[in-house]
């Protein structure tokens, strides 16, 4: 379905980016800031609470109020994505309390954290897999 801008039709993947470059600075900056805490989360503390798996924060939106993050993450070394992440929604309350102590001091208010699975690397191998054949 296409977006409307300014009497302008953007469609898929190009509306997206669009919409991103939307994003005020402050926005841009605490989502830059939670990446980075998270992704540290998830490196040093996140091998006893997720079994060893490898999670990579790709990418990172925060809504224009600042009190949603929607954290886009890439698991690796596990069989069953979806399961772990459920294990990390779970645990999403243990993992706002580590960043609220690790950015405190940057931002008024906490964010609610909501994690969703990024494929866009499965779906590059699978393209790739498709070309070479």
């Amino acid at each position: 379905m296409p977006i409307r801008l300014n009497n302008t039709r953007f469609f898929g993947k190009f509306a997206k980016s669009y919409l991103c470059i939307m994003e005020t600075k402050r926005q841009n900056k605490i989502s830059r800031l939670i990446q980075k805490e998270v992704a540290e989360i998830f490196l040093y503390e996140g091998r006893n609470l997720f079994e060893g798996a490898m999670i990579t924060v790709t990418r990172v939106h925060v809504t224009k109020d600042l009190s949603i993050a929607r954290i886009y993450v890439s698991l690796f070394a596990i069989k069953d994505k979806n399961e772990l992440l459920g294990k990390i929604c779970l645990q999403s309350r243990e993992i706002r309390k580590r960043l609220a102590v690790r950015i405190k001091n940057q931002v008024r208010i906490m964010p609610e954290l909501e994690f969703f699975l990024d494929d866009s690397l499965d779906y590059i191998e699978k393209i790739e897999e498709l070309l070479k054949k």
